[in-house]
């Protein structure tokens, strides 16, 4: 209980042990050069169960080719106490990642450090992005943001396909989020930017199909960092969703909550190939890319706009049975 109570109100910290396979956690870092023309998304985790290992996954968002490096699960190791995970000799943080991947499917190395990291905010009764269904126990999957938008230092070079690529992260700017639980859901969409035209603004948001008792229902959670508030559209906060289309080249999504409308068009392109948990293995082949755009639109009670603007290098995924994503409420 006490573990439970501590992972709870630290959603970055490791929530596996003492539990019970399936089970798997990754943590997502998105990381973009101050020139914008180097986006990278290292993803470590671990997998409990049959055929049960760590990994780091690299993609390249500019090309869209991606790594899925497999480590011995002896090769795990996280705090109890803190948010640490090692993966071999690579080592995971809220404020710096230390990189030494070397195997036959490439070599990566290097450090960067975030600065100023801005976490989704934690309250008991609303333990970051999930709110109270964070306190709900054996959820399909739990989800996290770390840090909405933070400053990042550092190089790393990436070795693939013969091919050494330098990367100097100085001055460009990172986000951070995380999953953990049994399996990814059965259809999910998912998009996230923290490049506007004016800075320190980031959006993230998703929506997917939420077992439930037997059950299934349609949840959703957005939420907008800007001018230092945190505007927040939920299942749980009383959001409805006005309007979704998911077509092949877009993605339309009004919601609202208390008068406040928000509205948001996401341009979906092609990306490159993930790998994620089912209860058996890392087996869902999920495409994502770093080179989506989101045009965002604000609105207060009195109908004027509090925020618009253009969100550039978006993450987006859209997977699954999509159908009945679109026909739950």
């Amino acid at each position: 209980m006490k573990h439970y109570l501590r992972t709870t109100l630290n959603p970055a910290m490791y929530h596996g042990h003492g539990i019970r396979p399936p089970f798997f956690e990754g943590w997502y870092y998105k990381l973009v050069s101050a020139s914008e023309t180097q986006r990278w998304a290292i993803i470590p985790g671990v997998f409990l169960g049959k055929n049960e290992h760590a990994f780091v996954q690299v993609l390249n968002g500019v090309t869209g080719q991606s790594a899925y490096h497999r480590f011995p699960i002896q090769d795990f190791w996280a705090a109890q106490e803190q948010f640490m995970v090692k993966i071999g000799p690579n080592e995971f943080t809220q404020d710096f990642i230390r990189l030494q991947i070397d195997d036959e499917l490439g070599k990566v190395r290097g450090e960067v450090t975030f600065e100023e990291v801005t976490p989704w905010p934690v309250r008991f009764t609303s333990p970051g992005i999930m709110g109270w269904y964070a306190w709900v126990p054996r959820m399909e999957c739990y989800h996290g943001v770390l840090s909405l938008d933070h400053a990042l230092r550092g190089e790393l070079t990436f070795e693939y396909h013969s091919q050494s690529t330098p990367v100097e992260f100085n001055s460009g700017r990172g986000y951070i989020e995380k999953d953990w639980g049994q399996s990814f859901p059965e259809a999910w969409v998912w998009f996230q930017s923290n490049h506007f035209e004016q800075p320190g603004i980031s959006l993230t948001a998703s929506v997917a199909i939420i077992p439930w008792l037997g059950r299934a229902f349609r949840g959703f959670i957005i939420g907008l960092w800007q001018a230092g508030r945190l505007y927040r559209f939920a299942t749980y906060n009383g959001a409805r969703v006005e309007h979704l289309e998911i077509a092949d080249e877009h993605v339309d999504w009004t919601v609202r909550r208390g008068g406040m409308c928000l509205e948001l068009r996401a341009c979906r392109v092609e990306g490159g190939l993930l790998l994620g948990p089912t209860r058996q293995e890392m087996g869902k082949r999920v495409n994502e890319t770093l080179n989506a755009s989101v045009e965002v639109c604000l609105t207060g009670k009195d109908g004027k706009t509090i925020f618009q603007g253009d969100g550039h290098y978006a993450g987006l995924e859209v997977h699954g049975d999509i159908e009945r994503l679109l026909r739950m409420s």
